[in-house]
């Protein structure tokens, strides 16, 4: 059981690292586009 149970928060954390890295790309993606000269 407590093997089940560290699988699961190592999974959690496992995500949440996931999301955090995807929400800076994402705010770096939009800060290149509003900040290039390409107009």
């Amino acid at each position: 059981m407590k093997k089940l149970l560290v699988l699961a928060v190592v999974a959690l954390g496992g995500f949440a690292i996931w999301r955090r890295l995807q929400q800076d790309r994402a705010e770096l993606d939009l800060w290149t586009e509003a900040t290039s000269s390409d107009n």
